[in-house]
């Protein structure tokens, strides 16, 4: 009675961990039976903020004098923008900079005895930010009209931005997504089998590159500033299940 008892259990026993092991086994199929598939959004835009900046200089002997040919150079500079039609507002000065000129001085055998105090250094920025992309542009490349006026002045490369950055991100994001759910289908429908529900979705890194540029993409995401025309582009990366 007592061995009849015993093999009865140890038949449950079995049974037991027969139906737990093909659950398992069924649950680790279902997980496996996934499609993991990547979208691309991608769409060329063109920038609608423009930042201009430029440095002029004066060098003296005399510091107040070149306070005052400094600020001369300051009024020139403010009336050429303004006469091409740049607000006021959109004109930004930096503090002025000053630093000293020395020459060193050397003996007859070659060694260095000191230097000769030869004048100061003055430095001022200009920046613009505006909308108006063209009329800067064309600014920036004109600037030499201040130079036939005595303005000792260097002017740097244009930058260019979108205002509306986040809401193209949100469409790029949607794109890429719609793309990737395509793939996905397509995929299912040559397999022979059905699309089921979205299980895993993963965003890419955002990249502003300039147009057919060529440049490459950054982990942390390329953002041009030097190219006008640009391209934007992000990846989805989703995992469905299959039916």
């Amino acid at each position: 009675m007592k061995a009849s008892i015993t093999a009865i259990i140890f038949g449950f026993a079995i049974v037991i961990a027969s139906a737990v092991l093909g659950n398992a086994f069924m649950n680790r199929n279902k997980a496996q039976r996934t499609i993991a598939v990547t979208g691309l959004g991608k769409s060329d835009f063109t920038s609608d903020l423009i930042v201009w900046e430029a440095r002029f200089t004066r060098n003296n002997t005399n510091l107040q004098q070149a306070y005052k040919d400094l600020e001369s150079d300051k009024n020139k500079v403010t009336q050429y923008l303004t006469n091409k039609g740049v607000p006021n507002e959109n004109i930004v000065f930096s503090a002025v900079s000053t630093s000293e000129n020395n020459e060193p001085n050397y003996g007859p055998n070659g060694n260095y005895i000191g230097t000769t105090f030869t004048g100061y250094n003055l430095s001022q920025s200009v920046e613009i930010n505006s909308k108006n992309v063209a009329a800067i542009e064309t600014i920036s490349r004109e600037i030499t009209e201040l130079l036939n006026q005595g303005v000792q002045l260097y002017s740097a490369a244009p930058r260019y931005y979108y205002t509306k950055i986040e809401d193209l991100k949100i469409e790029m994001i949607s794109r890429a997504t719609e793309n990737a759910r395509l793939r996905a289908e397509k995929i299912a429908e040559n397999s022979g089998s059905g699309l089921g529900e979205l299980v895993k979705a993963r965003m890419g890194i955002f990249q502003i590159t300039g147009q057919n540029s060529g440049e490459d993409y950054s982990w942390g995401g390329a953002y041009n500033t030097s190219s006008k025309e640009k391209t934007t582009s992000i990846t989805m990366k989703l995992t469905y299940n299959v039916d």
